[in-house]
């Protein structure tokens, strides 16, 4: 079965314009990038793919030179498919085995300007590292993620459910029935996560135990490619590391936990990981402006996960036994829905970067005040509109928000968002530390994170 997937529409209104660049679609092993190329490829006349880890000898193609015409008449001959401009999409796949295939996309644009030229491909981050040149400029880069929870819903059948929530708001909040059956599904996405194999498994069996063994194959696999990252780091500091940051996750990254390892490693293999795309970065934000990322501290990071379901299949790895963890997400009313793990503030931080376009690679940010006598703390710091918004995550439907008020008494702000379990509303707040100032806080569910963006 296709997934529809939001990278959709930024492929579909690519493929239309008259001016477009060769693609390199970026994002980690397994997101579902070569499943939406080739979905892309119905709207084409011919669609002819390239598979370079499948069929090395493609690469001989591109030893001789890069000139773009002989390039496209010899793979048409070996394929037995006319790349014709205009009406051929070619996918170049696993295209960091080809380094040189990665070199020759500036030619297809400067020689070949109309046909639809798409490259993918996993740990390209360190193909690019190794290019003399890359094109810049001439090549236009799409980032992917696993499935959004909007995305898993309608994987799942219930875009009828995703078109009431989004009726829904402050003012009008879902009816307590649709507000608990949305519930309950967020629940299952923050097990089952976003990795489009274990969701093709959940809609097939609804069985926890065979998506689990599916998410483990792909931690494995995860695992397996640590040996290509660079020769001189050592795999296994990347499997502690990786564990490591299952069990920090949401926390300040405290390098000292990775046992036995000096800090300087820990932070090459944190590196590594993040432009793998397993590990996503949020980094510390004084905020008193736009933009966030002019004002960071790069030495304070918290990690996250680039998907919730592999979070907790690496948090067994590490644990050993997450059972507790996993009951209460299942079984707990939503009122003591208990954030282990961090495990809310992990799924809203993906679901941050989930709904951004996905022309851009963006970052995530976070505040907090370390001083002696008073700490504070918020989770995520976003901007819309050319105005900073601090998110604060909540897992179940209680919980003060004293460090949300003190940064936007700080920062002299009078809206903030508050994700957790509970239904849409707002929490109006007057000040009296400064001068009655209004303060107000909308409360969006954590099942409803997308709705930020419209």
């Amino acid at each position: 079965m296709y997934l529809k997937r939001i990278i959709d529409k930024y492929l579909e209104e690519w493929a239309k314009r008259a001016d477009h660049k060769p693609i390199l679609l970026r994002g980690a092993r397994q997101v579902g990038k070569s499943s939406s190329v080739k979905h892309l490829g119905r709207l084409f006349q011919n669609y002819a793919e390239i598979n370079f880890e499948k069929s090395p000898i493609y690469k001989q193609v591109f030893e001789a030179d890069l000139d773009a015409g002989r390039i496209v008449s010899q793979l048409s001959a070996l394929i037995g498919i006319d790349i014709i401009p205009g009406k051929t999409l070619l996918f170049l796949d696993e295209v960091q085995e080809c380094p040189k295939a990665i070199m020759a996309l500036r030619f297809f644009k400067e020689d070949m300007p109309k046909l639809h030229v798409i490259a993918a491909g996993s740990l390209l981050e360190f193909a690019l590292d190794d290019l003399p040149t890359f094109g810049v400029g001439r090549i236009h880069s799409m980032f992917m993620r696993p499935l959004s929870f909007d995305e898993f819903e309608s994987a799942c059948g219930f875009d009828a459910l995703l078109k009431a929530r989004d009726s829904a708001s402050a003012e009008h909040p879902l009816p307590e029935p649709l507000y608990k059956t949305i519930l309950e599904h967020y629940r299952t996405y923050m097990m089952i996560g976003g990795m489009p194999e274990v969701v093709v498994k959940w809609v097939a069996t609804h069985n926890y135990s065979q998506c689990q063994e599916v998410q483990d194959d792909i931690i494995v696999s995860y695992e397996d490619d640590f040996p290509k990252y660079k020769s001189k780091v050592d795999p296994d500091l990347l499997r502690s590391v990786l564990h490591s940051a299952a069990v920090q996750c949401g926390k300040k990254f405290v390098y000292a936990d990775v046992g036995g390892y000096k800090t300087h490693a820990v932070k090459q293999a944190l590196d590594l990981l993040y432009r793998a795309g397993i590990l996503i970065p949020v980094t510390h934000t004084s905020a008193n402006g736009l933009p966030l990322g002019s004002e960071i501290n790069a030495n304070k990071r918290k990690v996250i996960f680039l998907d919730c379901g592999l979070l907790l299949r690496t948090l067994n790895m590490a644990l050993g036994d997450i059972s507790d963890i996993t009951a209460q997400i299942l079984t707990a009313n939503a009122t003591d829905l208990v954030n282990k793990g961090s495990i809310a503030e992990q799924v809203a931080g993906t679901e941050l970067l989930a709904y951004k376009t996905a022309n851009l690679r963006h970052e995530l940010y976070y505040w907090a005040r370390e001083a002696k006598s008073s700490l504070a703390e918020v989770d995520y710091i976003e901007s819309f509109g050319n105005k900073v918004l601090p998110v604060e995550v909540k897992a179940n439907v209680q919980g003060g928000m004293k460090s949300l008020w003190v940064f936007m008494r700080e920062k002299k702000l009078h809206s903030a968002v508050r994700c957790s379990a509970e239904n849409f509303g707002k929490i109006t707040y007057i000040d009296e530390q400064d001068n009655g100032e209004e303060h107000q806080v909308t409360i969006v569910p954590l099942f409803a994170i997308s709705k930020l963006y419209r």
